[in-house]
């Protein structure tokens, strides 16, 4: 997260002004700001180079955005207006600010960036942000997002400790049954929500009970998809004990699909992950899937 200064905001405009103003345009130049983040963009811009804002687009020289992220903006408007100039005061495509997340001084905080494109949701779905039971909503919304997704914040290194005394003479399985697992897709942003059951045969090395809850919860609070969440908890294990064998068996129930979509309600998706004696010994598979279900 990078927070910009004013001095920050100069700089940048002051670059954007000297491209624009190698094209030549007579003065004042014509230039449209995109919604929203492109206003203080452009006023920034017109503090270095003589510009005109324009209304209406079909009459510009060129488009300012106050930032070029995913790219979905940029091409959106490069595809209706091919022979228009756009720039942007950062665009992450080209830049060191590539992963980071911008706030601008007219944004003054990340929640509030965040509240405000909540508050512009509830306008969109066509919902009035003023009415009184919504006037906490973008903040409470922020505050949940948050929660839901601290696993991008945290380390399963750290979590994951192992103790040698204790685990020297044990070569069974060790599994947690039934953990509670709550995710968001990365397509739709919907809920998943449903159990992991989490089983590994040491090799000398044991870790604390708990910490296997803590690793599927570290995973399932990123957007995710179920597949990849599965391989995700059996690789960490893998990777930080060296067990004989790892068994991950997820079976959650996803909104994207209940709620939208095909709407079929009241069923479960199941993946697994198997690694080592898991997957290699059908014996030892045929144990763990039989104390998965």
């Amino acid at each position: 997260m990078m927070k910009l200064t004013q001095l920050h905001v100069r700089l940048l405009a002051q670059e954007v002004a000297k491209t624009i103003d190698h094209h030549a345009f007579p003065y004042p130049v014509k230039v449209y700001a995109i919604p929203r983040g492109g206003v203080p963009a452009a006023y920034a811009v017109g503090q270095h180079l003589p510009i005109t804002l324009v209304d209406n687009p079909d009459e510009a020289q060129v488009f300012i955005d106050d930032i070029i992220d995913s790219g979905d903006t940029y091409n959106r408007w490069r595809d209706r207006y091919p022979n228009t100039l756009f720039y942007a005061l950062i665009d992450k495509r080209v830049t060191d600010y590539h992963g980071q997340y911008i706030i601008f001084p007219w944004e003054e905080s990340a929640e509030g960036s965040f509240s405000d494109n909540v508050t512009r949701l509830l306008q969109f779905v066509g919902e009035d942000p003023k009415r009184g039971g919504l006037l906490e909503t973008p903040h409470r919304v922020a505050k949940a997002w948050k929660h839901w997704c601290k696993g991008y914040g945290q380390d399963v290194a750290s979590v994951l400790k192992v103790f040698e005394d204790g685990g020297e003479g044990y070569d069974q399985m060790v599994t947690v049954k039934d953990i509670p697992i709550y995710s968001h897709c990365e397509h739709h942003l919907a809920a998943i929500f449903g159990t992991a059951t989490i089983s590994y045969i040491p090799n000398g090395k044991i870790v604390g009970l708990s910490k296997l809850s803590r690793v599927a919860d570290i995973f399932a609070r990123r957007l995710q998809v179920q597949e990849r969440l599965t391989c995700q908890i059996a690789d960490a294990l893998v990777e930080h004990l060296q067990p004989k064998g790892v068994g991950v068996v997820i079976k959650a129930r996803h909104m994207c699909m209940e709620s939208r979509g095909v709407c079929q309600q009241g069923h479960h998706t199941i993946t697994t992950a198997l690694r080592g004696a898991m997957l290699d010994e059908p014996a030892t598979r045929a144990e763990f899937l039989n104390l998965a279900r």
